[in-house]
């Protein structure tokens, strides 16, 4: 019982408080295309993209592929702008709460080409490495605690099939 409820804690925890989101796109050359998170107000928000490459690997990625990058506030402030870009990376802490977008886009061709984007945006905990930052007293101070919960919960629980029985007397 008690191994299980260590393993649940750090599950509802990351879900709870982190946010990744990290995937693949195609973008067409004149057509731009934005990707909007929810961030709550004083927040820790990274980005992280990048173009994949058309041709071979090791290869400089072709001018007609590089992209405009702009992420902004849900009140149009700018946080990140990369123009005629290969890749690139953002990082900020929320001033206000609500909808921040990031438009990707690439000058508009003729005949129109279609480019692959990597993305990646974390927000809350999920943009710290914490596995980097644990220590061992922090990690024994983590288990007291967890050891604590532990019997506060046995106890609730031992309490509620008390209860239980008692009103099935009645």
């Amino acid at each position: 019982m008690f191994n299980s409820i260590l393993l649940l804690v750090p599950i509802i925890h990351a879900l709870l408080f982190t946010s990744v989101n990290s995937m693949r796109f195609t973008l067409k050359s004149g057509e731009p295309k934005c990707i909007s998170e929810d961030i709550k107000g004083n927040a820790m928000t990274v980005g992280n993209y990048s173009v994949v490459n058309p041709g071979e690997e090791g290869y400089p990625i072709p001018d007609s592929h590089k992209i405009t990058v702009r992420v902004r506030s849900p009140y149009g402030n700018n946080f990140h702008f990369g123009n005629h870009v290969g890749s690139g990376n953002f990082a900020f802490t929320t001033t206000e709460a609500g909808d921040y977008t990031a438009c990707f886009s690439v000058l508009e061709r003729k005949p129109a080409i279609t480019v692959t984007i990597d993305f990646e945006w974390r927000t809350g905990t999920a943009e710290k490495y914490w596995y980097k930052i644990a220590k061992k007293d922090q990690v024994e101070v983590m288990e007291y605690e967890l050891r604590r919960l532990y019997e506060s919960v046995s106890f609730i629980h031992d309490e509620m099939f008390y209860l239980r029985g008692s009103l099935l007397l009645l």
